[in-house]
């Protein structure tokens, strides 16, 4: 059996432990594996009678290919935020499946955000058996608990915002520090906890700046070292800001708006008279190497792909749910978004999260 394998979307801590564990899986039941380069861009690449196309957008995947990859970030494969379907010169399924047959590719495993898993579901939706691997640092693929990525994003966000303290402790000032999640907070909310900042915006909860800021300057008065330190989620809303979204769904570096954060500081500084510090972690939170739990769980992923597909089951979406691996039909994601339980996890009156009843709880919280 020859399976093909793609990453799309945002690069994430993790995603080379999965493409290392489908190929081993794949290789001890005799199969092939060959990889896509640039996610469904490097697909709708291929003319199948050129074979130099096929080099270009290919990567032949063996357990030689694939040694140490486990340990290196990003994705071996590169990525692309490609929908075939939204193609200028039109919808290109056709020419997907097209590539597909003439490869000889029986099946994909697909790793990606909800972009690419949307695409896979249409995939499937056409005939050919699908494995899709919810991965993104925002963990908002609906239908899983967790997505490769989340974890080494909250470590690295930890991390930086705790190393922060020092300047902004130096300087007596107030810290502002903006963390990837657009629709989401859950990267926010848990990355304010565990490093046990003063305030937590999120992108579910707008920010009443009349009740924040009186917060804001009452945590810095009353810390002995005079200052104060708040996360926000770039998706996060200041009340009484326009309802439009503006550029907030483009790639960063192609975003005109003033973020979130430089918007919070300059408030910060013209109301309460108080200089702020002002960080955007944005890609360092996805930067390097993954952390335990995302290899624990990028191995787990992709082998339980390859299991899927030698049982004949196709059209699915690996998933953990309680702590505990499993799979849904490939087009949950379609049904219904994700996002933090604000009346369980979140304090909307204080901007503080609210995860201290945890029996009963999965590991993560939610």
């Amino acid at each position: 059996m020859r399976i093909g394998i793609l990453t799309g979307g945002g690069d994430v801590p993790g995603l080379n432990a999965c493409i290392r564990s489908v190929v081993l899986s794949a290789d001890d039941l005799g199969w092939e594996v060959i990889g896509f380069r640039r996610g469904w861009e490097g697909v709708m690449g291929i003319d199948p009678s050129d074979p130099d196309s096929i080099d270009s957008c290919t990567l032949p995947l063996s357990r030689e290919a694939v040694r140490g990859i486990d340990r290196m970030g990003g994705t071996i494969l590169h990525t692309s935020r490609t929908d075939p379907r939204t193609n200028k010169a039109g919808d290109q399924t056709r020419h997907v499946l097209d590539v597909l047959d003439r490869l000889g590719v029986e099946a994909m495993i697909t790793l990606g955000g909800d972009g690419t898993l949307r695409f896979s579901a249409h995939l499937a939706a056409q005939g050919i058996p699908v494995v899709s691997v919810p991965k993104t640092m925002d963990n908002d693929v609906f239908g899983t608990d967790y997505c490769i990525g989340f974890s080494t994003a909250i470590s690295r966000s930890v991390e930086a915002i705790n190393a922060l303290r020092t300047t902004v402790e130096s300087h007596e000032r107030i810290g502002v520090v903006e963390l990837f999640g657009r629709r989401s907070g859950e990267t926010a909310l848990l990355a304010g906890f565990l490093a046990q900042v003063d305030r937590t915006i999120i992108a579910e909860v707008p920010a009443d700046l009349d009740v924040l800021l009186p917060l804001l300057a009452e945590d810095k008065a009353s810390n002995p070292a005079h200052y104060a330190m708040c996360v926000i989620s770039e998706g996060a809303k200041i009340a009484g800001d326009a309802e439009d979204e503006g550029d907030i769904a483009k790639s960063a570096i192609l975003r005109e708006d003033v973020g979130v954060g430089h918007r919070l500081g300059k408030v910060i500084g013209t109301r309460l008279g108080s200089g702020a510090v002002v960080q955007e972690l944005a890609y360092l939170m996805r930067a390097g190497e993954p952390d335990a739990m995302d290899r624990m769980v990028g191995f787990a992923f992709g082998g339980l792909a390859v299991q899927l597909l030698h049982r004949g089951e196709k059209a699915r979406m690996v998933t953990l749910t309680d702590g505990n691996y499993g799979h849904v039909p490939i087009d949950t994601l379609l049904h219904g978004t994700k996002s933090v339980d604000v009346s369980a996890l979140y304090d909307r009156a204080t901007y503080r999260a609210r995860l201290m009843r945890v029996e009963g709880m999965p590991m993560f919280l939610y």
